[in-house]
């Protein structure tokens, strides 16, 4: 066994206050941080301690990424790899962690806030709503990554629930294209966040299925950006919401016993 451990840390979306307590920690106590430039806000760099090792990732293929990290392993005895939103989520983790696991090197994750939570946070949204949606969706159209058997978008736009489609902005006619034949509606309402949460980079376009390629284009949004279709957008606006059973006056559960309804008086 190798003397140091290497953590993936999800970095979040992009604003660094949204690191994990635990993730802050690491980084602070880290010999060495290997980052994605290209994706991670280089502030969360910030918070290493003097005489850190500080690498950017953006020029590196996976075999120079994993040579970096199993030498830093044997001179700290703590190493980060910060990667964008969530280690697990469109990351290399396993390609990463197997020759380390090979290798007899300890790792280990800490999770990430994802850009989807963050892009509807930053919108007022919400990816569900009683009697509209209990389903989400995280998917991408399929790009120079192709999609395994099953997993197309026109299929899973079936099912009319929230998608959360990643990595896909440069691909967005593919995208109506796979949610008109999934039978949406032209009016369907589009979310589009890019950088969500990044300080004074954060953009917020709101549109239809019919128009929503047109209003990105129109803002230059081209990249780094997360597409959500979803039934329950807008609903903030609605003039009526079912509302949830849990916080139901008349809704019993373990820590409170709900009250019985009574019945109008219909006789006046």
């Amino acid at each position: 066994m190798m003397p140091g451990k290497i953590w993936f840390v999800g970095a979040g979306p992009g604003d660094p206050d949204l690191l994990t307590v635990k993730g802050r920690r690491l980084l602070e106590e880290s010999g060495a941080i290997l980052y994605a430039g290209s994706l991670v806000d280089k502030a969360a760099t910030l918070l290493a301690p003097p005489g850190c090792v500080i690498r950017d990732s953006k020029d590196m293929t996976l075999d120079e990424m994993s040579d970096w990290l199993f030498d830093q392993a044997s001179r700290h005895a703590t190493v980060v790899r910060l990667q964008t939103g969530d280690p697990g989520l469109y990351g290399a983790l396993i390609e990463m962690t197997r020759p380390l696991t090979a290798a007899g090197i300890a790792w280990a994750v800490v999770p990430g806030v994802s850009s989807a939570m963050a892009a509807v946070a930053a919108a007022g949204e919400t990816l569900t709503l009683p009697e509209v949606t209990q389903t989400v969706i995280l998917t991408r159209v399929a790009g120079r990554t192709p999609m395994p058997d099953g997993e197309d978008l026109e299929s899973l736009a079936s099912h009319h629930c929230t998608l959360c489609i990643y990595l896909s902005i440069t691909l967005l006619h593919e995208v109506q294209k796979a949610l008109r034949a999934a039978g949406w509606a032209e009016d369907a309402p589009i979310l589009v966040v890019q950088k969500a949460s990044w300080p004074g980079e954060e953009k917020i376009i709101r549109g239809t299925l019919a128009d929503i390629k047109q209003k990105c284009q129109a803002e230059q949004v081209s990249s780094q950006a997360m597409i959500v279709a979803s039934p329950t957008l807008g609903s903030a606006d609605w003039e009526t919401l079912a509302r949830s059973k849990l916080y139901d006056p008349s809704f019993t559960h373990r820590f409170r016993r709900g009250l019985a309804k009574t019945s109008e008086n219909t006789n006046g």
